[in-house]
């Protein structure tokens, strides 16, 4: 997905637990915490950000990478629309 490009939540959520599901072998439910249920560990918490900054054309820095942004897939949406929202008001789109 290019910075340009609009942004579809549910679009975000079907992608992310896709990959997350790939990537642990088990379904993954949207509001599932990932840490908890023991499918995710913080180390790969780290590949997740590389996977959004990567996928969605942000930029996940300080305060943003606290585990509680990735502990579900809606988490990670919503970090990644507010990312997102941020961008295009910082490039005046």
């Amino acid at each position: 997905m290019s910075a340009a490009a609009p942004l579809n939540g549910e679009t975000v959520r079907k992608e992310l637990a896709e990959y997350l599901e790939d990537r642990v072998k088990a379904t993954v439910a949207y509001d599932q915490d990932l840490f908890a249920s023991g499918l995710v560990s913080s180390l790969f918490a780290m590949e997740l950000v590389v996977h959004l900054e990567r996928s969605y054309a942000v930029s996940i820095v300080g305060p943003d990478l606290q585990l509680d942004h990735f502990r579900t897939v809606d988490a990670m949406v919503a970090l990644v629309q507010r990312l997102r929202g941020a961008s295009a008001e910082v490039s005046g789109g």
